[in-house]
């Protein structure tokens, strides 16, 4: 048994190796210590397809430890997935493999996720666990019972994300999520003991996990620990003390062994204690047909599943019948149009859709600030995954990283809110669902100064642009009732960008006074306002600046000075557009102005030098948040002003 094992482990290791080797960049330790493990997984407990990578019951494998990607590449061109050739591993690092420096997220293609900022995977593979324990109560054991199996390592667990999501997982009895630890105590740097003294299995335990120590090189311990997991009534973790760099006789154990390639002369030393006669990327037929067997033993399974259940997912996440009731409410608030905080007009929009099948909401402690639970809303609890509402707590990092892996399983629809200016706490997190193209909702409230009195600590100022500099996410920031129920429409539509809805905690008055036949916030950005037909000047704004903008646009034209004023609550959509329509928007006039409360600098792409722009460039103030608009000179009087001295 052992023999057979540790042949076929040998196929990940070595072309681990020559990859490594051949692009001149990579980690090689890492897959060289996990083959053992990674190869009794693969043939004995994953279920998997690689003729149908998207087999809604397969297990799930998420490499958190993205640097070690040569494992994962391996073993999808081992068990014959048609994603991988043995052509792009040789094309390892280079530009447009899908063998890239960290696993790249690409459908159907069975690299489930996009890893490489360390910790992201374990927070991603929770988002695999949750969504499975949902389906499964919809849709029943039958049609729903797999495992999420993720393999992290020693910098996984040193991320502070790593506490907030193995919490959650722990509180939630996440019973179908498995960790595989590479506890091989070493870092970049050398020794984890540089940095870390934690006692692991307590940490683990301490979440409300099950722990277990095996040597990760000895096959009947790695068989009977991942059986005993299957069984498990809680979250798990696998602690497989590996040798990093396995084989080799000079830098295995090292730091040498964990970023940079081997060398050629190490290379011959590996190949000659492994008893490994082949050349580079040579893996002879003997070993290969054994792995393509291994990627065969559920194609049957597999194929009568998706014949069987097909239809069960085709009409999961239809909003069409949401419509009209959509239409009906903002008719009805347009009959007494009154000042609504944002935050309050999308928790409107919520009690509409909150019993859309495939929609799951959350929030980090603040849903009664956020307005993110509505009263049909259901608590997702420990053991009981019959809701649609997650209270991830004071875990900003961990819920938007599970968010990535809800949206990444299935139909699921994740939406999590957070104020503004925690953002930044979910930054990585956006960045990657924006690279994925994930349909990934972030509820952001409290989206400026006019927050008040919590003060600067509180107030975002940077963060607009900072959203809006990510490439693939669209961030909207709606000025009314109307305009927020087009943007979580459009949200809600937007099959392959993620969104930012920026809303406001202080009420501000309606602008769109009218219902629209199309989507107006489709555009990006449209004629909200008009004073004359012959123009001084166009004023640009989003938001609660939008209504601000109007009473300077109406304040101007008593004095003579004709203006419009254009709502702006998406850039990207905006961008978008024909350049005909951009011209119609912004190059009417000589002079064009900007209104947000917000840093300025971003403004000038849409203003020019030439134009003005309203903002704040410091951090906020303690005060109510009227007092701090007048103090940033965000008032009419002031912009009128200035507006009267440019012209």
């Amino acid at each position: 048994m052992s023999k057979q094992y540790r042949e076929l482990a040998n196929c990940i290791r070595f072309l681990s190796i020559d990859a490594v080797q051949k692009a001149k960049s990579g980690h090689p330790g890492m897959p060289m210590g996990m083959a053992d493990v990674a190869t009794v997984l693969f043939k004995d407990f994953l279920n998997f397809n690689p003729n149908n990578p998207s087999w809604m019951n397969r297990d799930r494998f998420v490499l958190s430890a993205g640097h070690g990607s040569m494992l994962l590449y391996s073993l999808l061109y081992l068990t014959g997935y048609k994603s991988v050739s043995l052509q792009d591993i040789k094309n390892f690092r280079q530009l447009d493999s899908i063998c890239a420096g960290h696993p790249e997220y690409h459908p159907n293609s069975g690299i489930e996720t996009t890893t490489g900022p360390l910790g992201q995977g374990i927070s991603n593979a929770v988002g695999f666990a949750i969504s499975e324990e949902i389906l499964k109560k919809k849709l029943g054991k039958k049609i729903i019972n797999h495992k999420t199996y993720v393999l992290a390592g020693d910098g996984c667990l040193m991320e502070g994300i790593s506490h907030e999501t193995l919490s959650l997982a722990g509180h939630l009895k996440l019973k179908n999520l498995i960790l595989l630890f590479d506890n091989n105590s070493i870092s970049i740097d050398g020794p984890t003991s540089l940095a870390v003294s934690d006692n692991h299995e307590n940490r683990f335990k301490s979440y409300g996990w099950d722990y277990l120590k095996i040597n990760g090189h000895n096959y009947k311990e790695i068989s009977k620990a991942l059986k005993k997991a299957q069984k498990t009534k809680k979250p798990i973790a696998i602690s497989c003390k590996t040798t990093i760099g396995y084989g080799s006789p000079n830098k295995s154990g090292k730091a040498s062994s964990h970023g940079s390639p081997l060398g050629e002369d190490e290379i011959k030393l590996v190949r000659k204690k492994l008893k490994w006669n082949y050349n580079s990327f040579e893996i002879p037929d003997s070993l290969l047909n054994q792995w393509r067997k291994i990627g065969k033993k559920n194609l049957q399974v597999s194929k009568k599943y998706e014949q069987k259940y097909r239809k069960t997912f085709s009409n999961f996440k239809n909003l069409k019948f949401f419509k009209n009731l959509i239409e009906r409410e903002k008719n009805n608030y347009l009959k007494g149009p009154k000042p609504l905080a944002t935050r309050k007009s999308s928790e409107m929009f919520l009690n509409i859709v909150s019993k859309l099948p495939n929609l799951i909401g959350g929030s980090a402690d603040l849903a009664g600030s956020n307005n993110t639970k509505t009263k049909d809303h259901k608590i997702i609890k420990p053991g009981n995954f019959s809701g649609n509402y997650i209270h991830y707590g004071v875990r900003e990092h961990a819920m938007c990283g599970i968010m990535n892996g809800i949206a990444l399983h299935s139909n699921l629809v994740p939406y999590g809110g957070t104020f503004l200016i925690f953002s930044d706490y979910c930054k990585p997190s956006i960045r990657l669902a924006a690279m994925m193209k994930q349909k990934v909702i972030y509820v952001f409230t409290h989206d400026s100064i006019g927050l008040g009195e919590d003060g600067p600590t509180h107030q975002p100022i940077e963060q607009l642009t900072s959203l809006r500099s990510i490439p693939n996410l669209n961030v909207f920031r709606p000025s009314d009732l109307i305009e927020t129920f087009e943007c979580w429409q459009l949200a809600l539509e937007s099959e392959n960008t993620p969104s930012v809805i920026a809303l406001t905690r202080q009420g501000i008055d309606p602008v769109r006074l009218k219902n629209s036949a199309r989507i107006e916030s489709s555009y990006g950005a449209y004629e909200i306002l008009r004073t004359g037909d012959n123009i001084n000047l166009t004023i640009i704004a989003t938001g609660s600046e939008t209504s601000l903008a109007a009473k300077v646009s109406h304040k101007l034209a008593t004095d003579g000075i004709y203006s419009k004023v254009i709502s702006m609550p998406c850039h990207e959509l905006f961008d978008q557009q024909s350049e005909g329509y951009k011209k119609e928007i912004l190059a009417e006039t000589n002079l064009v102005v900007s209104i947000e409360a917000s840093e300025t600098g971003y403004w000038k792409k849409y203003t020019g030098n030439n134009g003005l722009n309203f903002g704040i460039n410091d951090f906020g103030k303690s005060a109510p948040y009227k007092e701090i608009y007048n103090h940033f000179k965000l008032d009419v009087e002031n912009i009128v002003k200035k507006i009267k001295k440019k012209l």
